[in-house]
């Protein structure tokens, strides 16, 4: 309905169309914010006063007349919302409407500004969700830009990450520090504060970092699932001290990603009702129209994984109808919601509802229709109406008391309840406890051998004993990966305190979730596992790990060839040479239960970065002695010399189950009197940061003769052999059959790397 219909007579009221909820056992219907939240002690619309100050609409009353308001005489081609009464005569909830309304319309000038001055960008959903945008950030969502790591905040994610000049916009209107106008200026330049899609290192009031399509989508399930869990465990009859909820945008192409899939049907088994997903269904993508690839019921869909549905028509001429789902969405106790909303993606350009619109500058005609559109024409560029950033200091003032209340309920809570208080401070402060890494076992060369997996396990369980935010699980293979923690309970929804999550057959949710998990920031260290051959279906979610600092491990078991049976289709050959290109991922791959403690202390430890632990399925041939869990942080040390003072005559370097063999193969060549020197390499990324007077002293340049001993790819090891070293690797795909005459076909045995070493040290 159109505010000019509504507005042809003086003092009329404003009134809701109510959405179109999908499921309707789930409606509710207060009249506004304020009654159903105030009731609920939740952030309501009470950023509005019920009787508009007559100041405040003296300093609206001009920019408001000169925007909407025009004589019935005139037929002006200008903003479809003029009306045609006088606006001192319109009640306070229509004014206040209007207000919006212009709001929007400035945030919406802003958009086109930056891409024009840019000349880059992704304005079309921007433009299309301003309304939702500006809405979720004035009215809804509960925050502080004076402290935009307040940890009861809300958590907003742009899963469309494309659209991201949208939440800048947003966030310099609010007040965060980190989005100024010069920041807008700067859309997309090199160092700027406003990169061409949302990174949270960057900008402050960016919670996770976004980009490929349905990402966003699963770390916003990942931040749903923390705050359940925190709130379980932690909340108390008389104080809540977790109570958060979690907003997420997603796109079409979001939509067709698998990754949403997967997520989306998590979060609804897990009934995470916190969780509002506000999906834009502007029916186009880069290519087309979405009627090119795309035909499903995306409410159906999410209907039939068990979320509350809702379906928002028009939110510019109603804002209401937006009002009215998100109010189903916190009366929803049992569900996830899915509120669908109908937008015209760019918005008030000529491209408006068309692929044109997704990236790209406009035309200068069409910036100046745009501009009369929105009576606009006088104004510079990134013109901002002073009452806009009163209207959103309004909400941020709101945020401000609300956190000074949060931090008065801990002050109550740390008394009634010193024992939670302290673990739960714990977290707050990164999740590691004083000497927390006295916990991890020793191993000697008497012990049993296992598998590293084994000893992985070990590690795993007296870890969640004294680290109160370890959390995770498996893709459908915690017995295999050997990540189950005992004594804790499954995630469910009738046990959110549990700490063994059960992803299913789910490896990309599973990363994406581990991620929003880790970018909670309250301390929680999620871990999740899988075969390495899988990390493929992962790849995506762990290369933004790293790029957004997210500290997940990743336990990654059954690592080479060594797995067997299974054969080619399941063992991993490459793997591990793409892992280690990821800049930032910290890749271990230990050679007995000592180095898989160390590697457990150094991925705990770097809290800003991802780990990778790639652990064997079949038992390691010994510990060996002269590895150290010490060691490990330094990436790569000498576990053997018999050289004494002068240099080896070869060096052989190894990881994981392979060592064993290098070092065997040593004691073969020290018999015969040759100087031998074995190396691990148990994680490169950590070796090359070392000093490079180190890095000569375990690696000496002049020491030329040096083998590599690992049963995956090649690539790479070039760079710690050198020239006239040799690699052995394995550069086919592996076969099906017991591991040892797997390991023998492929030429890893004691006596074959005798054979190879013995091969060079004749060569002059």
């Amino acid at each position: 309905m159109a505010l000019s219909s509504l507005l042809s007579k003086p003092c009329i009221s404003l009134l809701s169309a109510k959405p179109s909820p999908d499921n309707k056992n789930n409606k509710i219907s207060p009249t506004s914010f304020t009654l159903y939240l105030s009731l609920k002690s939740k952030q309501s619309r009470v950023t509005k006063p019920a009787t508009l100050s007559k100041t405040h609409k003296l300093s609206w009353q001009q920019e408001l007349k000169q925007a909407f308001q025009q004589p019935k005489s005139q037929n002006l081609q200008t903003n479809n919302d003029s009306i045609d009464c006088n606006i001192d005569d319109i009640d306070d909830e229509s004014f206040e409407k209007l207000v919006d309304k212009r709001c929007v319309d400035n945030v919406r000038m802003l958009i086109v500004d930056a891409v024009q001055s840019a000349q880059a960008g992704h304005p079309g959903m921007a433009l299309g969700m301003a309304d939702i945008g500006y809405y979720l950030y004035r009215h809804v969502m509960r925050y502080n830009p004076r402290d935009p790591k307040w940890f009861n905040r809300d958590r907003f994610v742009l899963s469309a990450g494309h659209g991201c000049l949208l939440q800048y916009v947003c966030l310099h209107l609010a007040g965060f520090e980190s989005v100024q106008l010069e920041d807008l200026k700067r859309l997309c330049k090199l160092g700027s504060r406003t990169p061409g899609h949302p990174e949270n290192t960057v900008t402050d009031g960016i919670e996770v970092t976004t980009g490929p399509l349905g990402q966003g989508v699963a770390n916003a399930v990942g931040l749903a699932l923390a705050e359940a869990h925190l709130a379980a465990r932690f909340n108390k009859p008389d104080c809540d001290i977790v109570d958060h909820r979690t907003y997420c945008i997603m796109g079409d192409g979001c939509a067709m990603e698998g990754i949403t899939h997967e997520a989306a049907s998590l979060a609804a088994h897990w009934k995470l009702h916190k969780l509002t997903m506000i999906y834009d269904d502007n029916h186009n993508t880069i290519d087309g129209p979405i009627s090119l690839a795309f035909s499903e019921d995306i409410s159906a869909r999410f209907k039939a994984l068990g979320w509350n549905t809702i379906t928002v028509d028009n939110t510019h001429d109603d804002m209401d109808s937006f009002n009215d789902a998100l109010l189903s969405a916190f009366g929803d106790t049992e569900k996830p919601t899915f509120i669908r909303v109908k937008t015209l993606i760019g918005r008030l350009s000529r491209k408006e509802g068309t692929s044109k619109a997704h990236h790209g500058t406009f035309e200068e005609d069409d910036v100046k229709q745009m501009r009369q559109k929105v009576k606009w024409d006088s104004r510079e560029p990134f013109h901002v109406i002073p009452m806009v950033y009163r209207e959103m200091q309004v909400q941020t003032d709101h945020g401000e008391k609300l956190e000074k209340e949060w931090f008065s309920k801990f002050d109550y809570f740390k008394t009634n309840y010193p024992e939670e208080a302290a673990e739960f401070e714990v977290l707050l402060s990164g999740g590691l406890p004083p000497n927390w890494e006295s916990c991890l076992p020793e191993w000697s060369v008497t012990d049993p051998v296992d598998a590293t997996r084994g000893y992985s396990e070990k590690c795993l369980n007296q870890l969640v004993k004294v680290l109160p935010g370890l959390i995770g699980g498996s893709a459908d293979l915690a017995s295999s990966n050997k990540v189950y923690l005992q004594g804790s309970q499954d995630f469910q929804h009738s046990s959110f305190y549990g700490r063994n999550i059960r992803y299913g057959v789910r490896e990309h949710a599973m990363a994406g979730i581990s991620n929003g998990i880790a970018l909670h920031k309250s301390g929680l260290i999620p871990f999740a596992a899988t075969f390495l051959i899988f990390s493929d279906y992962m790849k995506n979610s762990i290369r933004l790990s790293a790029l957004s600092h997210a500290g997940v491990i990743y336990i990654m078991t059954h690592d080479s060839i060594g797995l067997g049976e299974d054969g080619p289709t399941h063992q991993p050959i490459e793997q591990l040479a793409g892992l280690r290109a990821v800049p930032r991922l910290l890749v271990f791959r230990p050679a007995d239960g000592n180095e898989t403690a160390g590697a457990y202390r150094e991925a705990m430890t770097n809290r800003d970065a991802p780990s990778v632990i790639a652990l064997s399925r079949q038992k390691v041939a010994a510990n060996l002695e002269g590895t150290s869990a010490n060691e490990v942080e330094k990436g790569g040390y000498i576990i053997s010399d018999n050289s004494g003072k002068s240099l080896p005559d070869i060096i052989l370097i190894s990881t994981g189950s392979e060592l064993c063999l290098c070092e065997e193969s040593a004691k073969m060549l020290r018999k015969e009197g040759r100087k031998v020197r074995v190396v691990s390499l148990v994680c490169w990324q950590l070796f090359n940061r070392q000093p490079k007077e180190y890095k000569e002293h375990v690696l000496p340049s002049s020491v030329s003769k040096r083998i590599s001993v690992e049963a995956g790819s090649s690539m790479g090891w070039s760079e710690y052999v050198g020239r006239e070293g040799i690699v052995m690797g394995v550069e086919e795909f592996g076969a099906s059959g017991a591991y040892l005459d797997t390991f023998k076909k492929f030429g890893f045995t004691e006596e074959n790397v005798t054979r190879v070493a013995k091969s060079l040290l004749s060569q002059y």
